[in-house]
C-alpha cells in the first residue's frame, strides 16, 4: 500500500515494514505537516509511536537520541526547524495537569508538537490528524497506521 506523506483522508490505511519504514514514514510527515502542527499518536504500547516520531524529529535536524517521555511526560528536542515537543499523556489522570506544565505555551513555541495517548486533547485541537498505530497478527514487524481524523 502507499499513500501521500500524510494520509489524505480520515480512515486510510498504510502498512509501514520494521524501524526504517517508521522512521521514513515519520520523515515525510515532517516535511508534509506545517509549522506549528499538533500530531496524536494513538496505540498500543510497542506500536511504534516513538520509532514514528524519532524520524519526524530527525529529518527537522535533531541527531541526538530521541526516546519516549513516558515518565517525564514531555520532551522538548531543539531542532534547525525549531523545537519538536513530544508529550506522552498516558500516565496523566487529568489534562489539566499538562496545562499546568505550560502545555499551551509549549505548543505554540514548537514548530511541532507530537503527544501519544492524548485523547483528553483532541477537542482542543480539532485540526489535528490522529494517527492509530497497531500490530498486525502474524507479522512482528509490521504496523498498520490508521488515519482517525
Amino acid at each position: 500500500m502507499t499513500a501521500e506523506p500524510l494520509l489524505p483522508e480520515p480512515g486510510d490505511v498504510l502498512l509501514l515494514r520494521g524501524l526504517s519504514e517508521q522512521q521514513r514514514f515519520g520523515a515525510r510527515l515532517a516535511a508534509a505537516l506545517p509549522p506549528g502542527s499538533v500530531l496524536f499518536l494513538e496505540g498500543e504500547l510497542g506500536a511504534g509511536k516513538t520509532s514514528l516520531t524519532q524520524g519526524l524529529v530527525a529529518a527537522l535536524g535533531f541527531t541526538d537520541t530521541v526516546t519516549s517521555p513516558t515518565y517525564a511526560l514531555m520532551n522538548a528536542y531543539p531542532t534547525p526547524a525549531g523545537q519538536v515537543l513530544h508529550v506522552d499523556a498516558y500516565r496523566v489522570r487529568d489534562v489539566n495537569e499538562l496545562y499546568e506544565m505550560d502545555l499551551d505555551d509549549l505548543i505554540e513555541r514548537s514548530r511541532l508538537s507530537v503527544i501519544e495517548w492524548g485523547e483528553g486533547l483532541y477537542a482542543d485541537y480539532p485540526a489535528a490528524p490522529i494517527l492509530l498505530l497497531e500490530h498486525l497478527d502474524g507479522a512482528p514487524d509490521v504496523r498498520r497506521v490508521t488515519r482517525r481524523r
